[in-house]
């Protein structure tokens, strides 16, 4: 009977296994290796939170927009002394509509018209966007004028400012560009409701305005809206049809090895690069127009194309290879086989991969700014071919702003962006969760 060992007796003690202190130190390792884990987690929670909690604390109040509410006298004096609107139209458009504002308001003030530096004062007051507002009343019904109608007028950023509390009114006048008399005159009118706040509509509606108060994202969500179109209708396709290509058709080779390493480059190239190829390409030796927004779209496209290539393949690489061959065995084509078997069991990857490119594509800024698309754009695009701009491209024109108010249209379309972006992402796992299919 042979001897069983014994891990030591010495003086009387039992040592421990080695066995046993291995698994003590490689549990603490694991626990270790949680801990950091989880602190790693939570330190990109609490970036993510204060990123978050600043933009919109400094950016919700953009869509909310001081108005002061007066009872506009359309006097034909001003506007028409002569009556000639029936037969010259012009008339409409060149006329004192900021004298019918200022009149207006110092009646509700009870200021006198002689009172010339309360008029002066008064200046800095409304927005000087009262111009194309009253005129755009008069021009949509020009019965109106000769009569007398309530109107909203939108207040000048540094009253729209201090009204909403992010002027300091108690420091010292000379320190802050609303004076003790307007501070005056707003708490008079928001005692009588003319001085509220309203939704503020024309944040998706204006386009670019050198005055806060007149300045929105009409035209960057019609600029962007192109380019997604752009980007969908030329990406998808190709794509898709290159992926097939290249994972179902294509013989292995050095070429195809070539063109798989390609495009997984291309998919890690910084943007800017193909902000240079659209910039020399498109508009230097196609002649293309600049800042429009089918150039920004084909860029975005080439910048998309690797994102939803290597996502298709990967979809199409997931599906078993039973399916092919069982198709193949029941006498279908190879055609028919992909088209009819392998394709419709990839769509939810192939749009999962779809939808994470336009989103990607969506929050794009340095490709743009190469081609033009940071003009300063006041008129919506009727076309594609037309100048246009782009929410990223808004955001970063409103961040160059030294006025205070486009912080606050800035971070207002900041939060707008993200919610785009949000929506996107979580179409892409919900379609993936909802078609998925586990083999």
């Amino acid at each position: 009977m042979t001897d069983i060992p014994l891990n030591g007796i010495a003086n009387g003690t039992v040592t421990r296994p080695r066995r046993d202190i291995g698994l003590k130190r490689r549990y603490a390792a694991e626990r270790r290796f949680r801990l950091y884990g989880i602190l790693a987690v939570s330190v990109g929670i609490v970036f993510l939170a204060v990123m978050l909690v600043s933009i919109v604390s400094k950016g919700y109040t953009a869509f909310w927009q001081t108005t002061v509410t007066l009872p506009i006298t359309f006097d034909q004096n001003i506007i028409d002394p002569e009556n000639k609107r029936a037969t010259d139209p012009n008339v409409l458009i060149t006329a004192n509509y900021p004298k019918l504002a200022e009149s207006a308001l110092l009646t509700k003030l009870g200021i006198s018209p002689d009172d010339k530096a309360a008029a002066r004062k008064l200046k800095g007051f409304l927005s000087d966007g009262v111009r194309a507002q009253l005129r755009a009343v008069v021009a949509d019904d020009p019965s109106i004028i000769g009569t007398t109608r309530n109107v909203p007028i939108l207040a000048a950023a540094n009253i729209d400012s201090a009204f909403k509390g992010q002027i300091d009114l108690s420091v010292d006048e000379s320190r802050r560009k609303v004076s003790d008399q307007q501070i005056v005159w707003m708490k008079q009118l928001a005692a009588d409701g003319s001085l509220a706040e309203h939704f503020n509509k024309g944040l998706f509606s204006f386009g670019a305005s050198s005055r806060p108060e007149t300045s929105g994202m009409g035209v960057a969500i019609i600029g962007s809206f192109y380019m997604m179109v752009i980007v969908l209708l030329l990406a998808l396709p190709i794509g898709v049809a290159a992926s097939i290509y290249l994972e179902e058709f294509a013989k292995k080779s050095r070429l195809t090895d070539l063109i798989e390493v390609n495009i997984n480059n291309l998919a890690a190239v910084p943007s800017i690069v193909f902000g240079l190829l659209g910039l020399s390409v498109f508009i230097n030796f196609l002649g293309l127009p600049r800042s429009a927004a089918l150039v920004g779209g084909l860029v975005l496209t080439l910048m998309t194309l690797p994102t939803i290539i290597i996502a298709t393949r990967a979809a199409l690489a997931a599906v078993p290879p039973s399916i092919r061959s069982a198709a193949l065995g029941l006498g279908a084509s190879k055609m028919q086989m992909v088209f009819q078997h392998i394709l419709p069991l990839a769509a939810p990857g192939i749009l999962t991969g779809t939808i994470i490119g336009l989103a990607r594509a969506l929050g794009e800024t340095a490709p743009l700014l190469l081609i033009g698309m940071v003009a300063f754009v006041a008129d919506y695009p009727g076309t594609p071919l037309e100048p246009s701009t782009a929410l990223p491209v808004q955001i970063y024109m409103w961040a160059n702003e030294a006025e205070r108010a486009f912080v606050e249209r800035m971070s207002g379309a900041i939060i707008i962006l993200l919610i785009f972006l949000m929506a996107m992402n979580i179409t892409a796992i919900v379609l993936r969760r909802r078609f998925e299919r586990r083999w």
